[in-house]
């Protein structure tokens, strides 16, 4: 398929270099722990959402910030050899990239210091807004919330489909941006950072009460997704696909990208959700981000 015709998703936020470290178990302090492996990645929510977005036969715009330093030059590489677009990344002189240390124990969890850079001027006035007019959907995380708030709004004004990488963050952050978007998809965390004092569910009920949501969400692992509709009382339940995990770190933001896509696409909800199950899924079984052919396959081997 010519590039043209793919759906574009432009996807907003974090970009980090990710320190990968495989251990056996994750150490207690004090501890000195000898490695089995380490890879330096490009990673961070909605770069991971671009390049499974790509992966997955779509076209990936990264909109975001890095430092003029070697970690934000090893982003802009990495994002480009995966076929992300980056024209639109913003370079600022002095500033410091993202990055982070990530513990991988043998079973696949993982443990992430992050530490979110310096001196990235938040102003989101920069921002190539007119684009928007190409895309078929816009995926945020909360890491730069300015930006967030303002694509969200001219996303809305557009006709745009929005959705929020609802990740664990301040709850100001959360309690701004969900009612922004269309779809909120939290994490575990990022639903009790938003709901606070809330069982999951009335948090989900909040989510689709307020602003423009229409659907609300929270991916649970092995325990798979609860989803609630607006004017819907009850949550639906979509099990996880069964698989044996070996690195769980990005398979959040696989979902999300996956799902952004699908919307893009034209999916209905559920069908979009089906194929992000399926792409966290195998990102959480193999360390890495499948193609569309594979998450295909994956999915009718479920028969």
């Amino acid at each position: 398929m010519d590039d043209s015709a793919r759906p574009l998703v432009i996807c907003l936020g974090n970009a980090v270099a990710d320190h990968v470290f495989r251990v056996d178990e994750i150490p207690q302090p004090p501890a000195k722990e000898r490695a089995r492996g380490y890879a330096l990645t490009a990673g961070g929510m909605a770069a991971n959402a671009a390049i499974a977005v790509r992966r997955l036969g779509g076209r990936a715009v990264f909109w975001g910030r890095v430092g003029d330093d070697s970690n934000g030059g090893l982003l802009l590489r990495a994002l480009r050899e995966e076929g992300v677009e980056t024209g639109d990344i913003r370079v600022i002189p002095g500033a410091v990239s993202p990055t982070s240390a990530v513990l991988v124990d043998r079973m696949g969890e993982r443990v992430i210091l992050g530490f979110r850079g310096e001196r990235l001027d938040p102003d989101p006035a920069w921002l190539p807004i007119a684009r928007l007019a190409e895309a078929g959907a816009l995926l945020c995380d909360p890491r730069w919330p300015e930006g967030a708030a303002r694509a969200c709004a001219e996303a809305e004004v557009r006709g745009v489909p929005t959705v929020l990488d609802g990740e664990r963050s301040e709850t100001r952050v959360l309690l701004d941006l969900a009612p922004r978007v269309r779809h909120a998809i939290f994490s575990v965390p990022g639903l009790a950072n938003y709901g606070l004092g809330l069982r999951p569910v009335e948090a989900l009920r909040k989510a689709v009460s307020e602003g423009v949501t229409e659907l609300a969400a929270v991916t649970r692992g092995e325990q798979g997704v609860l989803w609630l509709r607006r004017g819907e009382g009850t949550p639906r339940h979509m099990p996880a696909f069964p698989v044996a995990a070996t690195n769980t770190s990005g398979a959040g933001d696989v979902f999300h990208g996956a799902y952004a896509l699908g919307l893009a696409e034209g999916m209905e909800v559920e069908q979009a959700l089906r194929l992000a199950n399926a792409a966290g899924a195998l990102r959480a079984r193999d360390g890495r981000t499948a193609t569309r052919a594979e998450t295909e396959a994956f999915l009718a081997a479920q028969g």
